[in-house]
């Protein structure tokens, strides 16, 4: 008997870097509803872990997601749990990336966009294809492309369900960076040394902002008054040092505790 074909999300924590891999080669790592669900949960353990300060999101091989897997359509849980698997990488309070290879499509294209930032291989392809099963996509997902890339893009990709190549996702900033393929790793391993070196207090108050967050301005004024990461930052300028900033973001309080 042929050995089963893996189908999880698997993760390690190297150097600050949590880095989770979708792994579903048979189908191109489409996502089942187990993977759906299991996405949450393992971003809440990481979210909570003071040894994470960033997080990368990729897919095993040569492809990052081609979105869920087509033989749990019609079940009725696969759209709902990956709605909920969607808006959790979105809120994930540390800053996420994106490394795609390959195809980009569909509900993987959704866990791409709720990144904060995505890097790609040449000869990438990204595509929006509810059009093309009848499917209505979900108001924050629809919200969230438009923010990212424009309302008339968001539009293209919504009503035709083409696939777009990196040059394409580039310019309407699906993308913010395209790498040869033999160069990429290299490139996301110094752009996430450079997010580690960051203060997470600016980063996690610069999240909120950028989401729209403004009612949360005095939270993070004083955060910013007690974490000293400011006078931090502000003395490693004088002594012409690396900062060694010490704030993270607090541990969510868990039931029963």
């Amino acid at each position: 008997m042929a050995p089963e074909t893996p189908q999880a999300l698997t993760h390690d924590v190297t150097d600050g870097v949590a880095t989770v891999v979708i792994t579903h080669p048979a189908k191109r790592n489409a996502m089942t509803d187990a993977m759906w669900a299991a996405l949450p949960p393992l971003l809440a353990d990481l979210a909570a872990d003071p040894a994470v300060r960033a997080l990368v999101l990729t897919g095993a091989g040569d492809t990052f997601c081609a979105g869920a897997d087509i033989s749990t359509l019609g079940q009725g849980a696969a759209p709902g749990l990956a709605l909920a698997a969607e808006d959790a990488l979105a809120a994930f309070p540390k800053p996420t990336l994106a490394v795609v290879r390959g195809y980009c499509v569909g509900g993987g294209c959704q866990l791409a966009a709720a990144c904060d930032l995505r890097f790609a291989a040449e000869g990438a392809q990204f595509g929006v294809t509810p059009a093309r099963l009848g499917i209505v996509y979900p108001a924050s997902s629809t919200r969230r492309l438009a923010d990212l890339v424009g309302p008339a893009s968001a539009k293209y990709l919504l009503f035709s369900g083409e696939l777009i190549g990196t040059e394409r996702a580039l310019r309407t900033g699906l993308v913010d960076e395209v790498w040869p393929a033999a160069e990429l790793d290299a490139r996301v391993t110094a752009f996430t040394r450079v997010l580690t070196a960051r203060s997470g207090l600016t980063q996690a108050a610069a999240k909120e902002f950028v989401a729209g967050r403004a009612d949360r301005a005095g939270h993070w004024a004083e955060q910013a008054r007690t974490s000293g990461d400011g006078a931090e930052g502000a003395a490693a300028f004088l002594e012409r040092r690396a900062p060694r900033f010490t704030w993270s973001v607090p541990a969510p309080v868990r039931p029963g505790h």
